[in-house]
């Protein structure tokens, strides 16, 4: 049922948008991962669980489970509660352990979804939960133009991966400014795949120009 649900899902958003994937070489094929992606639309979790290797998990605010046959529904997907704003550390523990079922992840570090497209500043929360696991990171960025309307281009890019040990001691109580550290690498990564390289300023160019 599983693979059967992930393969309808694809059909529909193949039908829906001109839907590409790229960088699925960089996700490893011996371990399960975490992939922290931008978050700009209800549609990302299924998108990014298209292009998405095996079975993954994902953490679904705790409103979404009132209802028991969506809560079924979720659950069978790979949904996992979490109360928002509520320090809901259980949670972590939660993810770990999935991790170390067969299932990889999905978070959306941003927290809430982008308005203008652009990627935010991000939280930690991938970046502990990896250093607890010791489970790499691949950072995803989703792309599309200003809305997600009928036979949009839409590309899903995976990262290269991240290994947190280059940041962080593997350890259940991790060094917050490494975590940090790590979170900022992972962010920089999910902000190169949606926005590309930046802009060089007027200066550089010129610098450019006379070497």
């Amino acid at each position: 049922m599983y693979y059967l649900a992930k393969f309808a899902v694809l059909i529909y958003f193949k039908i829906m948008y001109k839907l590409h994937f790229e960088g699925k070489e960089n996700i490893p094929t011996d371990t399960t991962v975490i992939y922290a992606c931008n978050h700009r639309s209800n549609a990302d979790p299924p998108l990014l669980g298209c292009g998405a290797r095996g079975r993954f998990a994902f953490m679904a605010k705790e409103e979404l489970f009132r209802n028991k046959l969506f809560a079924w529904l979720i659950r069978s997907l790979g949904a996992f509660p979490v109360a928002r704003g509520k320090g809901d550390t259980g949670v972590i523990d939660t993810a770990v352990e999935r991790l170390g079922s067969g299932r990889s992840l999905m978070i959306f570090p941003e927290g809430t979804r982008s308005k203008d497209g652009k990627v935010g500043k991000g939280h930690t929360g991938a970046a502990l939960i990896a250093v607890k696991a010791d489970k790499p990171i691949i950072p995803v960025g989703i792309c599309y133009g200003e809305k997600l309307k009928f036979r949009t281009p839409l590309t899903v890019k995976f990262g290269r991966p991240i290994d947190p040990e280059e940041y962080c001691e593997i350890s259940d109580t991790p060094n917050p400014r490494q975590l940090v550290k790590l979170k900022n690498r992972y962010m920089a990564d999910i902000k190169l795949l949606v926005e590309g390289e930046p802009e060089a300023s007027d200066d550089t160019k010129e610098d450019k120009a006379d070497e």
